[in-house]
């Protein structure tokens, strides 16, 4: 009995000399830091840092005592969030110049060739954003038997990359890109109009749009900071929904410099949207089917707006014709995709037609009425010559007889 009482004693004088919160007494995280107690979420407006707490105090310091790159500022804490189990402290800050230099954190942009997936580019652009939360040991002597506590944290942000969308008809995509340290998450959608402002929505009749009808498409970036525009490098069709860059399935709307001949790119590289146009078509391999069905797929990458020029082909010297990618260098599918798009035989700007079976119908119909009046036409003239020979046959036989 006086062990128990002797132990629980123990507790309590560790407890307070360690100021360890009641949350944490029980919990499995009441240990020594470790790299793995920080989680990191990389979006496109914040930068997300969870820490456990415990680990903290276990190493006799507090929320009050960490902060973002050793900066002993009130904007570089974190808030304690003992609501959720395990407690963690939460770092929020903004992607934006401003918060990258009041907490000191690394700001960097990296140019890289092309390779692999992305061996399409010859420059391939990332931004690394990294940085640390660090202890503040608050002892006054020349000593202290505090361990420093140091979480690194970093986030690649590939401005090119390609949208993974696993879901058939839907144009919207979340994007999720993981590197060691957190991952990036964007939405792109891809929206068919059918005029040149860009207000009124395509509507897709099943009986299919007319050959050469104008549509009008944009690819729009969703909650991105003010420092990145949306830049498409190829956008091609085919007739799966699942999109492919087998060069024998699609067929490419443009790449870099490279155009069909109706294929207008009105905003590319210079907003958060995206904006081009063509013209309604059929595949060749649906000639015997009334309706050709096909799915747009754009291939997509974020630019820096201060190097999206750069980026852009360069036409006019004929250097800006890039190869395709061959098919065994990209893993897997990965565009932003549009619903299906259905396409009839008729043109936009012929005259309707009709099918022969239509002809054979319509003329068989319009000619039955004539006929019968000839056939009354010509019922009525015999009738006339029939009562003309009987009118001449009675008036001679009752003329007298002239001696």
């Amino acid at each position: 009995m006086w062990l128990v009482i002797l132990v629980c004693q123990l507790g309590l004088i560790l407890r307070t000399e360690a100021q360890i919160p009641e949350q944490c007494i029980t919990s499995e995280t009441n240990r020594a830091p470790e790299n793995s107690d920080i989680t990191v979420v990389c979006g496109t407006e914040f930068m997300d840092l969870n820490i456990l707490l415990c680990p903290m105090y276990h190493a006799r310091y507090n929320e009050s005592l960490m902060f973002l790159n050793n900066q002993n500022q009130k904007g570089c804490l974190g808030t304690a969030d003992w609501d959720v189990t395990p407690p963690v402290l939460r770092f929020r800050f903004p992607l934006n110049e401003s918060a990258m230099e009041s907490c000191s954190n690394s700001f960097k942009i990296i140019n890289e060739v092309g390779s692999g997936q992305f061996s399409d580019f010859s420059n391939v652009q990332y931004v690394n954003i990294s940085g640390a939360v660090t202890s503040l040991d608050p002892t006054s002597g020349m000593i202290t038997y505090k361990p420093q506590v140091l979480y690194k944290f970093s986030c690649l942000y590939p401005m090119q990359y390609i949208l993974n969308n696993s879901q058939l008809g839907v144009s919207g995509v979340n994007l999720v890109i993981n590197d060691n340290n957190g991952s990036f998450i964007s939405t792109l959608s891809m929206q068919l109009y059918q005029d040149e402002d860009y207000e009124d929505i395509l509507f897709i009749p099943q009986t299919g749009l007319k050959l050469k009808t104008k549509i009008y498409v944009a690819v729009k970036a969703t909650n991105l900071t003010e420092r990145f525009n949306v830049l498409l490098d190829r956008c091609f069709a085919t007739t799966s929904p699942y999109p492919t860059i087998n060069n024998d399935q699609a067929y490419d709307l443009f790449v870099g410099c490279v155009r069909d001949p109706q294929t207008k790119v009105d905003i590319n590289g210079a907003s958060q949207v995206a904006h081009f146009s063509f013209e309604a078509f059929r595949f060749v391999e649906h000639k015997n089917q009334t309706i050709s069905t096909f799915y747009l797929h754009c291939t997509t990458r974020l630019c820096e707006v201060s190097s999206c020029s750069s980026l852009m082909p360069d036409c006019e010297s004929g250097n800006g014709k890039r190869r395709r990618r061959e098919v065994q260098e990209v893993s897997g599918n990965a565009t932003v995709s549009s619903p299906a798009i259905f396409v009839g035989k008729q043109s936009a700007d012929e005259p309707q037609t009709f099918s022969a079976s239509h002809d054979v119908t319509s003329e068989s119909n319009y000619s039955s009425p004539v006929v019968a009046v000839i056939v009354c036409i010509v019922v009525l003239a015999i009738l006339l010559v029939a009562m003309a020979v009987y009118f001449a046959l009675h008036i001679r036989r009752k003329k007298p007889i002239i001696q």
